[in-house]
């Protein structure tokens, strides 16, 4: 038989078994399944690898297509220019590390060499040989080996090779495996062979001074079936990875569902460890009921919190003058962790977007899920480097704990259809606007939890206000040994407008933010609706 506590007789509200007692804040359900875990980081592996086969697969299929119609993929031509007898090409090796036969041919490739005299009364010559022929054909005779091309700018850097014999006309030599000579637009086409090869480009009658334009093209028959082969195995991929995570994130978001709240009872955040001495120049504001939790059964219907996006973050009483110097070094664990739950939280608003157009609901515990990533988003910026107001390490969940800095969003039992198609590029703009002079980047807004430099992963290097306040913040504590309240309730204020931004183009509310900068470390208190005017 299970045993009940009786209610405690000294307090005026008896709390009812398996119920929240007041005051206190309501706890997530057990534990997140092992399965749900492996099923998410499962899936994130497989859909990033998927995306990088994607990826490169489309750049491959580019490069296909952008062959011209000739079936080559050609270089621009560019001028090369020598006052010698030749321009040769350093040894080219192909199969020789691997132990390839000389002469063993490789059909994976067609090479295409072109070149057109400067001079139009000039012909050009222009051939490929063993590299021992052609050392014996230019013995003594002064000739430019090309040893570096840069292409932008372009830049040609040659070795020179002095010499005092004339050499003949390369027409009359044997031993080119493939050469052309003439007026005009001279072209060699190679199939690689196994070997030590040289090309050589000079004047037809073997004058000195040469001056041509030159331009190199491949084909190959590979680049078509590599593209096809990575975009299949990667679609294939990206999709049991997609399929994976989301399965992943609604069983981790069923376990972070908020246990049932006492009817009549105003849900409060967690409170800050109360020890030790402030050491801030201002006095410490309590936590508010009413403004972490929206109005409760029982309670005043005539008050209504700003914001359903709830961000709270209260200063260490004592804070350390030079670990900030750190943190981004201790938080690179939460760093790699978070790069793969925002992999998880993008394929997972997608999702919840097309939920939301079809049925009007967004997926109760995908919504948790993405609520918890923003949470511990946030509690690892307000550790390191988009607050530093706390010294506490933060923790590996998603859940809400005793943490001093903490988020939550209230769920939304029903959702604009029509909205989910405009909010995230078009209604938003104007707070990404107004954000873009406080974080620094249209781009910002996004990582939560970027360094102090204002770039994130993945995000913009460009200085961000936010991240300078930071700095600012860290550089008077390391001097002083006190984090300036009016400073760090300003910067909670830049933070909480960030949140409240990202709450609504992920899709997580109708509720379109207000264009408020609320400061201090809790939600303002909730705004009468409808209070008479005196």
């Amino acid at each position: 038989m299970s045993s009940i506590t009786p209610p405690n007789p000294t307090s005026p509200h008896p709390t009812p078994p398996n119920q929240t007692p007041p005051g206190q804040t309501p706890r997530s359900r057990s534990g997140a399944r092992p399965g749900a875990i492996i099923m998410l980081v499962l899936g994130t592996v497989l859909g990033l690898v998927g995306a990088g086969m994607l990826t490169g697969g489309t750049a491959l299929a580019v490069v296909t297509a952008s062959q011209q119609d000739d079936g080559y993929f050609t270089s621009p031509a560019e001028t090369f220019a020598v006052d010698s007898y030749a321009i040769t090409t350093p040894k080219l090796d192909v199969g020789m590390d691997f132990g390839v036969p000389t002469g063993v041919g490789f059909d994976l490739a067609t090479v295409r060499l072109q070149a057109t005299a400067v001079d139009s009364d000039r012909d050009v010559f222009i051939g490929i040989a063993p590299r021992a022929d052609v050392d014996a054909y230019l013995a003594d005779v002064n000739h430019s080996e090309l040893r570096e091309v840069e292409s932008r700018p372009f830049r040609d850097d040659y070795l020179n090779v002095p010499g005092t014999q004339t050499p003949g006309a390369p027409t009359d030599e044997s031993f080119w495996t493939e050469s052309a000579s003439g007026a005009g637009t001279q072209e060699i086409i190679w199939k690689p062979a196994a070997g030590n090869w040289s090309v050589v480009v000079m004047n037809a009658d073997a004058s000195e001074g040469v001056a041509v334009n030159l331009a190199a093209g491949v084909h190959t028959d590979l680049l078509g079936p590599i593209a096809v082969g990575l975009l299949v195995g990667g679609g294939i991929l990206f999709l049991i990875g997609v399929l994976l995570v989301v399965a992943g994130a609604i069983g981790l978001g069923r376990n972070l569902a908020p246990a049932p709240r006492t009817p009549g009872i105003a849900v409060a955040s967690p409170q800050p460890p109360a020890f030790g001495r402030v050491d801030a120049t201002g006095p410490v504001t309590p936590p508010l009921a009413a403004a972490v939790a929206p109005a409760s059964v029982g309670a005043d219907a005539s008050l209504k919190p700003i914001s359903p996006a709830t961000l709270t973050g209260h200063l260490d009483p004592v804070l350390s003058r030079g670990l900030w110097l750190i943190k981004w070094l201790l938080a690179v664990p939460h760093f790699v962790l978070l790069a793969c739950l925002w992999f998880a939280f993008l394929v997972t608003t997608i999702v919840a977007a097309f939920a939301i157009l079809f049925t009007g609901r967004y997926p109760r515990s995908i919504f948790h899920f993405n609520v918890g990533v923003l949470r511990w988003s946030w509690r690892v910026s307000f550790y390191a480097y988009s607050a530093l107001g706390t010294d506490r390490y933060p923790p590996f969940t998603l859940a809400r704990t005793d943490y001093p800095a903490d988020f939550d969003v209230e769920y939304p039992e029903r959702l604009s259809r029509g909205l989910v198609l405009v909010k995230s590029w078009l209604l938003a703009i104007p707070h990404l606007v107004l954000l873009t002079v406080l974080v620094g980047g249209m781009s910002t807004w996004a990582d939560p939890w970027r360094g102090d430099d204002g770039a994130g992963i993945g995000g913009t290097d460009e200085v961000s206000l936010l991240g300078l306040l930071v700095v600012v913040a860290g550089v008077i504590l390391l001097f002083t040994g006190r984090y300036q309240r009016p400073l760090f309730n300003f910067i909670m204020g830049v933070n909480r407008w960030v949140f409240r931004v990202i709450t609504y183009t992920a899709l997580l509310r109708d509720d379109y933010p207000p264009f408020r900068l609320d400061q201090g470390p809790t939600e303002p208190a909730p705004e009468s609706v409808g209070a008479p005017q005196g």
